[in-house]
């Protein structure tokens, strides 16, 4: 498995359940949970910023409760 210099978001403050993030040397984004911490997924940079501009948009908030 390749080294990561992992970065914990500033959202997760003090708490347990923490999302950590690393950029390889090819662009490619790696994303873990502090709970699983084995368990990595990839995605572009592309992908990533879509997904984030999706979530402020609430395109997803219909999905909750």
């Amino acid at each position: 498995m390749a080294v990561h210099d992992w970065q914990k978001s500033s959202f997760s403050g003090d708490a347990a359940n923490c999302i950590y993030v690393s950029a390889a040397v090819d662009s490619t984004i790696w994303i873990r949970e502090s709970d699983d911490p084995g368990t990595i997924i990839s995605t572009s940079p592309e992908a990533l910023r879509a997904l984030i501009r999706a979530v402020k948009a609430g395109e997803f908030d219909h999905l909750a409760g």
